[in-house]
């Protein structure tokens, strides 16, 4: 009995949450191809939420056949024309078609109407998570606390720059600082890095170098990673902690400022991998989500929907990657199309494909590799 209480436990805490999470985002995704693809009138043949075998499924009046596969790890979109779901043309097919018939194809459409169906999958990604974000902001607020310093820790790298509690950091690098987490957000990325830190004291206006230290911080299910970290503290009093209302506009902005965050901070920890100033083993794969998703889904739906809202973003950045079998290689091909003004020849699209299939399943590899090490330390 405990053992299938244990199983029970599992499955609904953690494996059930990965899979709504991933089925919403996976979903939105593929539905923005769908919806781009019926707009420039490409037929499109399957809709599958996953792969593999079909568990369940139907047609449509315009013969789109809708599915749920068994393996709920993607989902993808086939227009009339592919050879398969990574919309690799079939040559035979295509050849054997009429004229009409070319023209509904995916591959037989103009090279624009092609680039704004493979577009539209990261782009209703990205739509997702702005209006999860916005929603939240509306909802519940934007939660404030100025960028005062109220403690300095003993021996850390603002100690050591002179910062003292008291101080308004009003700028790093130049940019303007509103908030402690703005604080938070640009120095967790940039370890070893020195930030030119503008700041005021009393009436006099500063600005100190402050190189931030890789730090192991743990969050409150035990999970470590390592950040930049300055070594400063604010606390309620100091810096004036408050919920923010915001109406429908502002909440659309700060949801646009929130999924902009997260590309920006993406692409800074890349930046960070090629220096050797962080480390790989913070990529995460599919074991390693549905462990956040249960974490997140303990405390609440709220919580599973902002996990939501940021995946969403990583995915549709993962499919903007210009790697062959993703969007973003599709969209270098058209790029290349349009440069040359013919498509690229089938042999060398057929060979970076089976590169691209390679380069992203060695990173799936590598991922689940860092998830398994992650779990049994």
């Amino acid at each position: 009995m405990e053992s299938l209480a244990a199983i029970w436990g599992f499955l609904g805490g953690y494996i059930l949450p990965f899979i709504i999470v991933l089925s919403l985002i996976v979903f939105v995704h593929e539905m923005g191809h769908y919806l781009a693809g019926r707009w420039c009138g490409i037929r499109i043949l399957t809709f599958s939420l996953g792969f593999g075998p079909e568990l369940i499924g139907f047609n449509d009046r315009h013969g789109t056949r809708w599915k749920i596969s068994a393996i709920p790890l993607g989902g993808y979109v086939k227009f009339f024309g592919d050879e398969d779901a990574s919309s690799k043309p079939d040559m035979t097919a295509m050849e054997q078609m009429s004229e009409r018939e070319r023209g509904q194809s995916f591959h037989g459409a103009k090279l624009w109407k092609r680039a704004v169906a493979v577009a539209a999958g990261p782009f209703a990604n990205f739509v997702l998570a702005i209006c999860i974000f916005a929603t939240m902001f509306f909802i519940f607020g934007k939660p404030v606390t100025d960028p005062v310093v109220a403690d300095v820790k003993a021996g850390s790298a603002a100690q050591s720059a002179d910062i003292r509690p008291g101080d308004t950091i009003v700028s790093l690098d130049g940019e303007p600082v509103a908030t402690f987490a703005d604080i938070q957000r640009y120095v967790a990325v940039r370890p070893g890095i020195e930030i030119a830190v503008g700041l005021k004291r009393d009436a006099e206006t500063l600005v100190i170098p402050v190189t931030p230290r890789a730090t192991e911080v743990e969050d409150r299910f035990g999970n470590k990673m390592e950040i930049g970290v300055f070594g400063i503290m604010t606390d309620q009093e100091s810096g004036n902690s408050r919920i923010v209302t915001l109406g429908p506009a502002a909440a659309l902005k700060e949801g646009v400022v929130q999924c902009w965050h997260i590309v920006t901070g993406t692409f800074d920890y890349l930046a960070n991998l090629v220096t050797g100033r962080m480390k790989a083993d913070q990529l995460g794969g599919p074991v390693r989500v549905a462990q956040a998703s249960g974490e997140m889904a303990s405390l609440g739906f709220v919580a599973l929907l902002q996990l939501a809202a940021v995946l969403s973003v990583s995915v549709g950045l993962l499919n903007l990657m210009p790697v062959p079998v993703l969007d973003g290689g599709h969209l270098v091909f058209y790029a290349v199309e349009a440069i040359r003004g013919k498509p690229v020849g089938e042999t060398t699209q057929e060979v970076a494909f089976k590169i691209g299939l390679a380069m992203v399943l060695s990173l799936m590899v590598f991922a689940t590799w860092n998830d398994i090490a992650r779990l049994l330390s």
